[in-house]
């Protein structure tokens, strides 16, 4: 089986992000076959890539085209270490997200493996082994920055409850694809294919699910989303109705209206 975890929201504005994992573990067991920001293919030379990133990579960076214009695809490429995350993987990270988040033309963002059989082991023990202590509180600081959704103790609990998350943080124990998705700490478990990208088949069509939506109606949603889980109910409304009222003066919005009244797809520019 592989798993497809979805809403992780890594990055801001109207970006989105969907994640192809593996299958027996969301982070670290054999499963879908990962890939940076794709195509139809699997492969790195697949097709519907409009870059191509040199194989020794840490992190492949690809910009979908055609259809899937507005998807990029970002990929881990440690095969050596199975993906963990090391201070230069995850200052690639930082830059890469930097970067998208100031392209307004991204639209959704998906990770991959390029590994096979592995997502990502998690920290680099063996590069934090040799860490001084001085250094391990800021790499965690950079790697929060980059990854917000580190933090388990704090995540995990709003996420499948509290008992359950210490007793999962207690044992340390792997869930597979299966219980992960009926604790709801998944969106997706799909079936293995011959190619080995089955998770990523499923964030990739997740992700052409959000690509006609209107880009500024994501944006306020996702925003209203994340800051209403943090507050009570009343406040939560009065954070959506404030992010309602900036879509009321756009082009957008009466660009929905309008296509609704002459039942057509709305054509939405992000204005």
């Amino acid at each position: 089986m592989a798993a497809s975890l979805g809403g992780l929201g890594l990055l801001q504005g109207t970006v989105r992000l969907a994640a192809a994992a593996a299958a027996s573990s969301p982070l670290s067991r054999p499963g879908a076959r990962g890939l940076v920001r794709g195509g139809a293919a699997c492969s790195p030379t697949g097709r519907g890539y409009s870059s191509e990133a040199k194989g020794e990579e840490e992190l492949r960076v690809r910009y979908l085209d055609e259809e899937n214009q507005g998807i990029v695809v970002l990929g881990l490429n440690r095969s050596r270490a199975k993906n963990a995350l090391n201070k230069n993987l995850i200052k690639m990270m930082s830059k890469a997200v930097d970067a998208l988040k100031s392209d307004k033309k991204v639209r959704t963002v998906i990770f991959r493996s390029e590994v096979p059989g592995i997502f990502c082991a998690g920290a680099d023990l063996q590069e934090r082994a040799k860490m001084h202590s001085s250094e391990v509180s800021s790499f965690v600081s950079k790697a929060r920055a980059t990854i917000n959704e580190m933090g388990g103790t704090q995540r995990l609990p709003r996420t499948i409850g509290v008992s359950l998350a210490k007793e999962l943080i207690f044992s340390a124990r792997i869930v597979d694809g299966e219980e992960a998705k009926s604790i709801g700490l998944i969106s997706h478990v799909v079936e293995q294919n011959e190619s080995g990208d089955a998770a990523y088949r499923r964030a990739l069509a997740l992700a052409q699910e959000f690509l006609p939506q209107g880009p500024l109606a994501i944006r306020v949603a996702k925003l209203a989303i994340n800051q209403g889980m943090e507050v009570d109910l009343v406040t939560g409304l009065a954070i959506e109705e404030a992010c309602y009222a900036q879509t009321i003066p756009t082009k957008d919005r009466i660009e929905g209206l309008l296509a609704f009244k002459e039942k057509r797809p709305p054509h939405y520019k992000g204005e």
